[in-house]
């Protein structure tokens, strides 16, 4: 013996990394998670005209089916990561999922236009224990230097998502009818629910919290507190409104002379979403390799010149417009959604939450605003409305690059 004291035993990272099967699993299970969530979501949205003529309500009444879910799955994101605190991540995900795809199946058999959207609100409850605990899993389990991939991986399964819920709803309703294609839907939900139950790995660095109000409360204080979050929330807002603004009205436009194009060709547009897959993992990559800050203005520039193309006369250059639109949009929430994540302290579940209810908020007040834009000016004035939301976000993307990294957090 001479003595000398026995070496301290190296600390094991136990974080999911690049290249293991973990980090295949938890893309897998996350990504199909994300793609079920948000087809679940929007499948009802080309379906409304069948509600119309089925149920005997107007366009206005069958955009309820829609609007009525995305509000109370906005509110709802307030809570689920509290609930997720107390409970765990993939029990309240699982759930989350399970239960949503069960309440498609249900709207897929209403007999009554008052049961169909008490479905569809009760979906907007469940659905939003989904998206702000993926988020917070992904921080918590995985590495920081693979968090940017898997973070654009899930929010690429919401792209695909989004548009996969459009398009077999609508292709479906065409060739049997609405309640088969939503039915579809609810069956593609149960399936990803499977993937998340069989392939995702169970939490290892989650601690359980009181979900008690005055606690939840407190938790969303200290957030606003913090000198980034904040501005992390308002660009969320912003790339949503100046998103959801653009995809809403550029039909409008194209479907009117001089364009005069068919609904089929709009849609086939569309496919451009699409590039929100690439987007969102390649900018999250490259901004967990050069820091957020670094990166994150590149997307709102993108918008910027992507809004400028979609004002030509150019069929070609507005589909380049969009498509530089959707890259950046997509890039730029990866990018903010990832930050939020790694900044948060121990209130990861509560900061997605607050991320997400801006995200949505933004949809919902920002998008509105943008009709008015265009029944009052047209596109010029939807272009004039996006740019200056996203000039906002672009400036507040400029300001943070400036922000000082916690110290126990790589940002």
């Amino acid at each position: 013996m001479d003595g000398s004291s026995p070496a301290a035993p190296a600390v094991v990272d136990r974080r999911i990394r690049h290249g293991t099967p973990a980090f295949r699993r938890t893309n897998l299970a996350l990504f199909s998670s994300g793609f079920a969530t948000f087809g679940l979501l929007y499948c009802v949205q080309p379906l409304m005209p069948a509600f119309s003529h089925d149920f005997g309500v107007d366009a206005a009444t069958s955009s309820l089916s829609l609007s009525l879910t995305t509000a109370v799955m906005a509110v709802g994101m307030l809570f689920a990561g509290a609930i997720s605190d107390a409970l765990g991540r993939k029990p309240v995900m699982l759930a989350s999922l399970l239960s949503s795809s069960l309440l498609v199946l249900l709207t897929a058999v209403s007999p009554s236009w008052a049961l169909l959207l008490a479905a569809r609100a009760l979906l907007g409850v469940t659905l939003a224990g989904l998206p702000a605990v993926a988020m917070t899993y992904l921080s918590e389990e995985v590495h920081g230097e693979s968090l940017g991939f898997a973070m654009g991986l899930y929010i690429g399964g919401n792209a695909i998502g989004g548009m996969s819920g459009r398009l077999i709803s609508g292709f479906t309703a065409d060739h049997a009818s609405w309640r088969v294609a939503v039915g579809v839907i609810g069956v593609l939900g149960l399936v990803a629910a499977l993937l998340v139950a069989k392939g995702l790995p169970a939490s290892v660095h989650f601690q359980s919290r009181s979900a008690r109000p005055r606690a939840l409360l407190a938790s969303f204080g200290e957030l606003l507190k913090d000198k980034g979050m904040p501005w992390l929330f308002a660009e969320g807002f912003l790339l949503m409104g100046a998103f959801v603004t653009i995809y809403n009205y550029v039909s409008f436009r194209l479907l009117a002379p001089p364009f005069s194009l068919s609904q089929s060709h709009v849609g086939a547009i569309f496919m451009v979403y699409l590039i929100g897959v690439g987007a969102s993992a390649w900018m999250g990559s490259l901004a967990g390799k050069l820091g957020r800050g670094k990166v994150m203005w590149t997307a709102f520039v993108m918008m910027l010149v992507g809004v400028a193309l979609t004002s030509s006369m150019s069929l070609w250059a507005i589909v380049t417009g969009i498509a530089l639109i959707t890259f950046g949009f997509f890039g730029g929430h990866s990018i903010a959604s990832g930050w939020v994540g790694m900044r948060a302290k121990s209130a990861k579940a509560h900061a997605s939450s607050m991320y997400l209810f801006s995200y949505y908020m933004g949809s919902s007040i920002a998008g509105s605003l943008g009709g008015v834009a265009w029944v009052h000016a047209g596109w010029a004035g939807v272009a004039t409305y996006v740019a200056v939301l996203v000039a906002a976000g672009l400036a507040i993307a400029w300001k943070l690059r400036g922000l000082r990294p916690l110290a126990q957090v790589s940002q």
